[in-house]
């Protein structure tokens, strides 16, 4: 059974909920915040960069959220969280699936830490954020999720930023991005992720 590393409020979320989807079940090792919001030196045992989530299965160690929900969907022949191989709309998920963490988690955490620590975003971490969220809903289009109806890997991967950016209230002026993350949490993996692990994001203090 493949153990689970997962940090509390964090992108281990995402692999409870492809494991939810695939009807997989994992040993989930929990591990709470320090007082300062950071990963405990638990985790620096686990992995050398203290990394939440990380997934230990059959003697291997593997970290980077998109790598365990693509690995988790190759080890169980998973065919339902991707559009068919070969296509444009596989090509356009793998961009979408990758561009979370490579490109708008940077953007994004330059006007989500201010408001964590209860102060106002910096004009131009707000601009930034703004293209980025002009750009998300643009490939939502007519929605409600990424591809459709049915959550796909780049959704389960994007939704731990939404929920920070949704938890700070920045997405007052995304409607279509707070309609989307309406919408994530209705997914039943969604749903059985936080029940068993709690929230996405922090509660407000």
């Amino acid at each position: 059974m493949i153990t689970l590393h997962a940090l509390k409020y964090s992108r281990a979320t995402r692999v409870l909920w492809l494991l939810a989807d695939l009807g997989q079940p994992c040993n989930r090792v929990d591990y709470d915040r320090t007082e300062a919001f950071r990963a405990p030196e638990a985790l620096a045992r686990v992995h050398p960069l203290g990394k939440s989530p990380v997934i230990e299965d059959e003697g291997e160690l593997i970290a980077e959220s998109a790598t365990i929900l693509r690995y988790l969907a190759a080890k169980y022949g998973d065919t339902t969280h991707a559009p068919p191989p070969g296509t444009p709309a596989f090509w356009q998920h793998e961009a979408q699936l990758d561009y979370v963490e490579a490109s708008l988690a940077e953007a994004a955490l330059q006007a989500i830490l201010p408001a964590f620590r209860g102060k106002p975003a910096p004009d131009d971490a707000l601009a930034a954020l703004n293209r980025h969220l002009d750009y998300i809903a643009q490939a939502i289009g007519d929605g409600p999720l990424l591809f459709g109806e049915r959550a796909m890997l780049a959704d389960i991967q994007l939704s731990y930023i939404v929920a920070l950016l949704a938890r700070f209230d920045l997405l007052t002026d995304h409607p279509a991005i707070a309609s989307y993350w309406n919408a994530l949490q209705k997914q039943p993996g969604y749903i059985a992720a936080t029940q068993a692990a709690g929230p996405m994001a922090p509660p407000a203090p």
